[in-house]
């Protein structure tokens, strides 16, 4: 029970790596609350978790609205007593996601700021609305979720520049909480079969990693077992960053 009497916030959490960490993290003792913008599903991973003997409540927050944020963040509080884990898993390929299969160039405004707020702004606003709570309790670690493509780059223009920036946010959150006990790490996957279609993307490992490969990793800079880790980027992409695929 590594997590026991801890609280989480995971956003993103109704599907594919976050709803795998809250039930992972609920099975190790965890109070989790589920944060994703479908209700159904946020309810149905808490649902799941109840029935397993887990703690869970969901929260459905929209992450580009900061009020949605800090009631989020209000209701862990309330709830649970506090905030010890953050992981910003929501996000996602602006194009992909509105089924837009334009280039940059020709891609509407509306999908790119999309791109940018959830996979940046929304990561921004949760980490500032925890980060005092977790600077008064004197503890807490902060978990943002990159990408291989914000290391390498990618024609995804807006999704690989908001990967590289999550990488930024961390060392600077590292920085900025270290003197109160405050860590945070970057954990940028590769593909994950999460999306049958990530298998298609070439690895010098020769195929896409299993989402618990990346949820373990997670759990583990969660953890105490961490606890002299922060500031840093882990790649864990099955060497696709290596080049020369």
């Amino acid at each position: 029970m590594e997590f026991e009497n801890r609280t989480a916030i995971i956003t993103g959490a109704g599907s594919g790596m976050g709803k795998l960490a809250s039930e992972k993290l609920a099975e190790q003792g965890a109070r989790v609350v589920v944060v994703d913008v479908n209700r159904e599903a946020a309810e149905a991973v808490v649902a799941g978790i109840r029935e397993g003997g887990g703690e869970a409540t969901p929260a459905v927050v929209d992450v580009r609205d900061y009020e949605q944020v800090k009631a989020a963040v209000a209701l862990a509080i309330e709830t649970y007593g506090g905030i010890d884990i953050l992981i910003n898993f929501a996000g996602g390929a602006a194009a992909r996601v509105w089924g837009r299969s334009e280039g940059f160039p020709d891609l509407d405004l509306e999908v790119i700021d999309w791109g940018i707020d959830v996979n940046f702004r929304g990561p921004i606003y949760f980490a500032r609305a925890v980060l005092g709570h977790m600077i008064e309790r004197g503890k807490g670690v902060i978990i943002n979720l990159g990408s291989v493509d914000g290391v390498t780059g990618s024609c995804a223009i807006e999704y690989g520049a908001s990967k590289a920036g999550m990488i930024g946010l961390t060392k600077s959150l590292a920085l900025y909480g270290a003197p109160h006990g405050v860590r945070a790490c970057c954990v940028s996957p590769g593909p994950v079969l999460t999306r049958a279609a990530m298998a298609n993307m070439k690895t010098r490992l020769g195929r896409a990693a299993e989402p618990i490969e990346i949820v373990d990793l997670i759990l583990y800079l969660c953890s105490d077992k961490a606890a002299f880790i922060t500031g840093q980027n882990y790649t864990i992409d099955g060497g696709r960053s290596i080049g020369g695929l």
